[in-house]
């Protein structure tokens, strides 16, 4: 297959993004939609999501071969794919308890957590540039953490979203890691994101039913919103990520996702006048900081 042009990636990369951005506004929207929040609800909007993109790929499943690949690349796939619903299942409970500033900026800190997988699983070492970067990232995340988050109108425990959002994030470092993997062994992107979307929709489908919460009984307005979410934040936003990865450098890739944040805190302001306070915004400016330096040091050493 031919290279794309940088431009064609780069457009591919910012349509990803402002459609990732949007995610935690349909999920904001649900919840004011519903009336609902905690685990049950929100385990009911991850399996949701991720339920209507899988069932979206399966008319792909006919095209499902491949060029020789190792087990290994479905060993990732399948891991990615565990990942990617761990970091569904936890990030969207966090929108619950915190400010969308707040959740969208711990969630995005990728860059400074695959640095450290690389780092603990591939021997690939940060250099002294990166761990400066990682280190005020988290001066910024205890900013965030001790931020008395004000106004949250589906009820406030911010310090439980902070945790849930950072583990989302470790979930969502994975997730970029395996998938990398998965497609450096021959995975193509397409049978890669078939693997990924269908073992976190496996994996998320009984949790809600566990729970108690299920799949019915929501208004119309709760349903269109977990669909326009599975189209434009996962078929779209995640897989044009995706596909970007291949033609070029993760951290690069994460690096742009550090505009999610912006998108969904603006988005978040017109939509709910969410406005957090003055040290939520400076811990999160200060997180921000250190994940670009981690970033772009990642991204000019490699």
């Amino acid at each position: 297959m031919r290279s794309p042009h940088p431009w064609q990636v780069g457009l591919i990369l910012i349509i990803g993004v402002i459609a990732v951005s949007m995610a935690a506004i349909f999920i904001r929207l649900s919840l004011e939609a519903s009336g609902q929040s905690g685990i049950g609800f929100s385990l009911f909007l991850a399996a949701s999501r991720i339920i209507i993109a899988a069932f979206f790929l399966v008319p792909t499943w006919r095209n499902f071969s491949q060029i020789t690949v190792t087990p290994k690349a479905y060993y990732y796939g399948i891991s990615a794919g565990l990942a990617l619903g761990l970091h569904f299942a936890t990030w969207i409970t966090s929108l619950s308890f915190t400010s969308i500033v707040a959740s969208t900026t711990l969630v995005t800190t990728n860059p400074v957590w695959v640095s450290l997988i690389s780092w603990i699983w591939f021997q690939e070492k940060p250099s002294l540039r990166t761990i400066f970067g990682i280190i005020i990232a988290l001066i910024g995340g205890i900013f965030i953490a001790l931020g008395d988050t004000k106004g949250i109108p589906t009820g406030s425990n911010p310090l439980l979203g902070n945790i849930l959002a950072l583990v989302g994030a470790w979930m969502g470092s994975l997730y970029l890691v395996w998938g990398r993997e998965a497609q450096r062994e021959g995975l193509r992107v397409g049978s890669y994101i078939i693997i990924a979307y269908t073992t976190a929709a496996i994996a998320l489908f009984p949790l809600p039913l566990l729970i108690g919460s299920g799949y019915f009984g929501y208004s119309p307005r709760v349903y269109g919103y977990v669909f326009l979410m599975a189209i434009f934040s996962q078929l779209i936003g995640h897989t044009s990520l995706n596909w970007a990865v291949r033609w070029i450098s993760p951290t690069l890739v994460t690096l742009a996702i550090l505009f999610e944040p912006v998108g969904a805190s603006f988005l978040g302001f017109i939509l709910f006048r969410e406005v957090p306070s003055l040290v939520v915004i400076t811990g999160a400016i200060i997180l921000l900081l250190g994940v670009m330096i981690a970033a772009i040091d990642s991204y000019t050493e490699g």
